[in-house]
């Protein structure tokens, strides 16, 4: 069963730090707020995705089938260690609080929530084996869909949301930076554009945009962007372009996997010098059941959005 970290926040509601710093967790990632993580055992998981369907065909009365078969590509994804140690000094805590220690915790916690979500996007396990691959290494082919062919990248077009939206099956979530929402905010009171954008309330209270009843979640809500334009649009060399991209979170879709809730222990007082240390640390990847459960729009400029 894949829970999202808020609901698998509510499991340790008699075990304060954890259960907060869970739900902190959430709260400081769009993403990591709607993602559902499924817990498996062991460091990987394997599955099958389908790759061509077989072919089928109408015969005549005595004739015979050509015979085919569909082409099923197996695959696996690990899971990898991202965490932290927060040290508080017990002078601090005497002088000024416990407060200061759970203001330590809070940022410590904001860090993890974006590097993970930076890595949902732009994560590549080729240049760092350390870290899961991300969204725009894994989606290839038709999954893939530029915004245009100028140098530099080009103004989106929401019929090639449209088109993204149209190449994911059952998507849940549409993602994409703050200056991009600017944009599509810009877009929904242009009369010229009228692009079916509205608000509503997400699971912890949040106020999110919809385009199309699909919820908008934004990747900079930490220090890191993970979509800036500083992409190479898809006519030429120049990198002032960003991407969009449609997902379908859930179960045998997109989705995170675990080893495991997010580990959350109170070590007390080190031996070696007077500070108290929470460690925060999780077991955790993202695994791509489904072939059609995103898509991308790549190679759109900082420009306004167009119908």
């Amino acid at each position: 069963m894949a829970l999202t970290l808020v609901e698998a926040s509510k499991k340790y509601s008699g075990n304060v730090v954890r259960a907060t710093t869970i739900e902190m967790f959430a709260r400081q990632s769009d993403i990591l707020s709607a993602l559902p993580f499924e817990s498996i055992p062991g460091g990987a998981v394997k599955y099958d995705q389908e790759g061509v369907l077989p072919g089928v065909a109408f015969r005549g009365i005595n004739e015979s089938y050509t015979e085919s078969t569909g082409v099923i590509n197996p695959l696996i994804d690990a899971i990898y260690i991202v965490g932290g140690d927060i040290d508080v000094d017990k002078f601090l805590i005497a002088t000024r609080g416990p407060s200061i220690r759970a203001a330590q915790i809070s940022m410590k916690i904001k860090a993890i929530a974006d590097a993970w979500a930076q890595k949902f996007i732009k994560g590549d396990n080729t240049s760092d084996p350390r870290e899961f691959d991300g969204l725009q290494v894994r989606l290839t082919g038709n999954q893939k869909i530029s915004a245009g062919s100028t140098n530099g990248g080009d103004p989106l077009s929401l019929a090639k949301l449209d088109q993204a939206i149209d190449a994911v099956d059952s998507p849940t979530h549409i993602i994409m930076s703050k200056a991009m929402r600017r944009r599509m905010s810009a877009a929904g009171r242009a009369t010229s554009v009228t692009g079916y954008v509205n608000y509503t309330k997400n699971e912890i209270g949040q106020t999110v945009m919809t385009y199309n009843d699909l919820p908008i979640l934004t990747t900079n809500n930490g220090s890191t962007e993970a979509l800036p334009f500083t992409e190479v649009g898809a006519g030429g060399a120049t990198a002032t372009a960003t991407s969009i991209y449609v997902v379908s979170f859930g179960a045998g879709r997109l989705c995170g996997i675990q080893n495991g809730d997010m580990d959350v222990r109170d070590l007390g007082e080190l031996d070696t010098k007077p500070v108290l240390r929470l460690r925060t640390e999780w077991y955790a990847g993202l695994a791509l059941y489904h072939g059609r459960s995103a898509a991308r729009v790549y190679g759109i400029s900082d420009a306004a959005v167009v119908a």
